[in-house]
C-alpha cells in the first residue's frame, strides 16, 4: 500500500513559524486535545516533554516529520475532515512554544472529499499512543 492519505497539513505561515521553533527548541510535536480553555487549540511542545496518552491518535506528520497527535475523543469528531494548522496573531497558551511569539496556532478544517474518505476507509487504523515503545 502506498503513502497514507494526508489528514493534516500546515499553511505556509505555520510552516515558517514551525521551522523557527524547531531551530530554537529542537524537534517538536503537536497535540490537539479537547480540553477547556486553550486545550481546544493545537499545542506545540518540545518532543519528549509531552506524554502522549494510550488512546491518542497519530493523525500524521507535518513539515518533514513533526508528529501531529489528537486526543481520541477529538478524533471521533474530526475523523471526516482534513485539518490545516494555521497561525494567527494573538495570545495562545503559555505552554505552547509559539506563545512568546505573540501568535497562536489555529486549526482550519474541511470535509474530506469523497475520494479521500474512500481511501481513508481502506487504510489501516491510525497508530495510537498504545503503539509506542515506552520504557
Amino acid at each position: 500500500m502506498g503513502e497514507r492519505t494526508r489528514l493534516v497539513d500546515l499553511t505556509p505561515a505555520a510552516a515558517e513559524l514551525l521551522e523557527r521553533l524547531v531551530a530554537r527548541h529542537g524537534p517538536v510535536m503537536f497535540h490537539q486535545s479537547g480540553g477547556c480553555c486553550d486545550g481546544s487549540a493545537p499545542m506545540c511542545y518540545p518532543r519528549g516533554e509531552f506524554r502522549v496518552g494510550g488512546q491518542d491518535v497519530l493523525l500524521g506528520e507535518v513539515a518533514g516529520g513533526t508528529p501531529f497527535w489528537i486526543g481520541a475523543d477529538q478524533y471521533v469528531h474530526w475523523r471526516h475532515t482534513h485539518l490545516t494548522v494555521d497561525v494567527v496573531p494573538g495570545r495562545g497558551s503559555g505552554f505552547s512554544l509559539e506563545a512568546p511569539e505573540g501568535v497562536r496556532f489555529l486549526l482550519r478544517s474541511r470535509l474530506l472529499t469523497e475520494e479521500e474518505a474512500r481511501r481513508v476507509a481502506g487504510e489501516p487504523a491510525l497508530p495510537t499512543g498504545a503503539d509506542l515503545d515506552r520504557p
